[in-house]
């Protein structure tokens, strides 16, 4: 069979497909555009990880290469979290080197480290994982939501997820953004927090959508100022179509 890293990208080219709600053969080629490959399309199928129909003009994933697929999507847009959030790099090729070369119990490593983050810098959801499942406890979270600090905890904001470009300039209105501290004064029945000397109430929808960098038990305030500036803030996220 042809090398493993081809094989693999065009299963993870499938799934980005799935994604598109795209199945036929002439998008799989325009997918790939010069690196396309019948050949390798027909060793997919012969090992049982590609459908390619009756006819052939239609290529899917079966359930054995979608669950393949899945955990090279999962490490590659995991891979662009912690290439963009903590090493602040924009490195595309990194994180493609990363998916193929790194196991699944790092991957959840990460993943767990980096609080279970639901999408990519780009907006794709990034599949979820055994550790997502279990909120797993082997590595502790180092960013975390804003619901989970308790009163009176003092946290700074990591990165933002925004749903929308009207979401994320009501909350840059309100000087909720990434390297800001913010203090938690109230749970119920609003999130009440305090943000650049101002007192904001938030939903739990909007207020489980911001993430902190998670509090050192008995830190003082100053102490995650420092620690947050060393850091650096994440970002927003905004939904955008890529990989």
């Amino acid at each position: 069979m042809k090398e493993k890293r081809e094989r693999e990208e065009f299963l993870e080219t499938l799934w980005h497909m799935k994604e598109h709600g795209q199945r036929s053969m002439d998008e799989l080629r325009r997918w790939m555009k010069q690196a396309f490959d019948q050949g390798v399309v027909d060793e997919l199928a012969g090992a049982g990880l590609v459908d390619v129909g009756k006819t052939g003009s239609e290529v899917s994933l079966t359930g054995q290469g979608e669950e393949y697929a899945r955990k090279l999507v999962r490490a590659h847009r995991i891979a662009e979290r912690l290439v963009h959030d903590v090493l602040r790099s924009e490195s595309e090729s990194s994180a493609c080197e990363f998916e193929h070369t790194v196991s699944p119990e790092l991957i959840d490593g990460i993943c767990t480290l980096l609080g279970h983050p639901r999408e990519c810098p780009h907006g794709m959801p990034i599949p979820e994982g055994e550790c997502c499942k279990r909120a797993a406890t082997s590595a502790k979270s180092s960013v975390v939501p804003l619901t989970q600090l308790g009163i009176g905890q003092v946290a700074r904001i990591a990165y933002v997820e925004c749903r929308s470009d009207r979401q994320l300039h009501k909350l840059e209105d309100l000087q909720i953004r990434p390297g800001v501290e913010l203090k938690l004064h109230q749970t119920y029945p609003t999130f009440v927090i305090e943000c650049e000397g101002t007192s904001i109430a938030l939903d739990r929808d909007v207020a489980s959508n911001i993430r902190v960098w998670r509090p050192v038990s008995g830190e003082s305030a100053q102490g995650v100022q420092a620690r947050g500036r060393g850091w650096g803030g994440l970002g927003f996220r905004r939904r955008r179509g890529h990989r």
